[in-house]
């Protein structure tokens, strides 16, 4: 199977280490890949005890992507369990449904204790969940040990080790409940964070849009019809100074006496922006006017001294 990958690829290097140190099954969980396939593997998992699935063991597909580990597998159960449905992607926090979620420090051994650890939760209608009743649980838990997959060959009679009452098989039952609850709390967060950014959107939104009508005024007020520009162009000193009068009365409201005779003192001082352009543009064009007649007056003149020069030149030649 190395000849036929990639050996500097990180998935293939990460894929083979995994494989290296899930070869030897345990009593609770097995993996391998396919040996035409490094990136399908086949999982065999037992029921959690204290539970419906008690008894049961499980068999399973992990494909997994190109990009892993920085992208999640994706699972496939194929002993009928009524947790998840058979030979459906199921929709887990660990799964290629939710790659929010997922880390690049899980591995496959991760994945395989969190589906026992999420076997006795509630669907909560997930995509390839079920809510079979605890008794068609405990009888395909039951039914699952006469289980053969046809693709890999292997018999749930065989595929794990005998169960033991050892220290081990507690610790990984703990392990697999506590990384479900792990996960599952992430993905509760998550799923928060995204239902509290969304009304702040929404309020974004609606805010921008009541924003938007200030703007849309102030650019009707700015550019307007050019059918009335006329009348209001008339009438543009007398709307100022009735604009005028109200903002100093609004803003006059607030203010100490001193503040209010300073601030009228500098309005009486410093014209407005558009009175001030209103007074230099007359200057500008009075500008215009005397330099243009200033070079027609220097023209005539240049133009009478080469006249008087030429005269005088004539009246020479004929002296002589």
């Amino acid at each position: 199977m190395e000849a036929r990958y990639n050996l500097k690829s990180p998935a293939v290097k990460r894929l083979m280490k995994e494989a290296a140190e899930l070869k030897d099954p345990t009593d609770h969980y097995h993996a391998q890949p396919l040996e035409d396939n490094l990136f399908e593997w086949h999982f065999t998992v037992r029921g959690p005890p204290d539970s419906d699935f008690d008894g049961g063991i499980y068999h399973g597909r992990i494909v997994l992507p190109p990009e892993y580990p920085m992208k999640p597998p994706s699972i496939i159960l194929l002993t009928a369990n009524g947790r998840f449905e058979v030979g459906k992607k199921i929709c887990l926090s660990i799964s290629g449904h939710h790659p929010e979620t997922w880390q690049p420090s899980w591995s496959i051994r991760t994945a395989l204790l969190a589906i026992i650890g999420f076997m006795p939760t509630k669907g909560e209608g997930a995509i390839g969940s079920l809510d079979y009743t605890p008794e068609e649980r405990r009888a395909l838990a039951k039914k699952s040990q006469d289980f053969c997959c046809e693709m890999c060959g292997t018999s749930m009679k065989t595929a794990l080790l005998p169960l033991t009452s050892g220290s081990v098989s507690s610790q990984a039952d703990k392990e697999a409940k506590e990384l479900a609850r792990q996960i599952s709390f992430k993905a509760e967060v998550n799923s928060s964070r995204r239902s509290e950014a969304g009304p702040s959107n929404a309020s974004g939104l609606n805010h921008s849009a009541a924003s938007c009508e200030p703007q849309q005024d102030g650019a009707a007020r700015a550019f307007p019809d050019p059918t009335s520009a006329t009348s209001e162009t008339q009438n543009s000193s007398a709307v100022a100074g009735q604009e005028r009068t109200p903002a100093v009365s609004t803003t006059t409201t607030s203010m100490s006496p001193r503040q209010r005779r300073a601030q009228q003192q500098s309005q009486r001082r410093a014209p407005t922006s558009t009175d001030f352009n209103r007074a230099q543009q007359p200057r500008v064009n009075t500008n215009h006017t005397g330099s243009t007649v200033l070079i027609v007056l220097l023209t005539f003149a240049l133009a009478a001294l080469i006249f008087r020069r030429i005269c005088l030149a004539n009246e020479y030649i004929f002296e002589l």
